[in-house]
């Protein structure tokens, strides 16, 4: 068995798995989290899915090659989740993430805004607080 790219500790097959297989995340810390182990194992189908309508369209038929390009030449490290407010309809989450890219650090420090869009929760957009560590 393997470790869930999203925690040192915990199993994919009891973590992460089960929203990459279909279930909808209850809230927006569990999507965030899913949606970084999606990034690592390169569930190119689950990130759609869980990104917000007007992401989709504005990258269009782009959206899966670039998704699948960044996963592929991207090593996904660690996650560290600094904060998570939520309400029914929006939620931030800050976060950490440590990534390598061709051996050069890439990590960052993202703010990302969450909604839930046709009753799911959805990544809307991020701001990057630091990069590099």
């Amino acid at each position: 068995m393997r470790k869930c790219p999203c925690s040192e500790n915990i199993f994919y097959a009891a973590c992460c798995k089960p929203y990459h297989e279909g279930k909808n995340p209850e809230n927006a810390l569990i999507l965030m989290r899913s949606r970084y182990a999606a990034y690592a194992l390169c569930v190119v189908d689950y990130i759609a899915k869980t990104s917000h309508l007007s992401i989709i369209a504005a990258e269009g038929k782009d959206f899966f090659s670039n998704v699948q390009a960044f996963c592929k030449t991207t090593s996904f490290l660690g996650l560290f989740i600094h904060s998570f407010v939520e309400n029914e309809q929006e939620a931030c989450v800050t976060f950490s993430a440590k990534l390598t890219q061709n051996t050069q650090d890439a990590s960052f420090q993202e703010k990302s805004l969450f909604v839930v869009e046709e009753g799911i929760w959805r990544y809307k957009e991020g701001k990057i607080l630091r990069a590099g560590f």
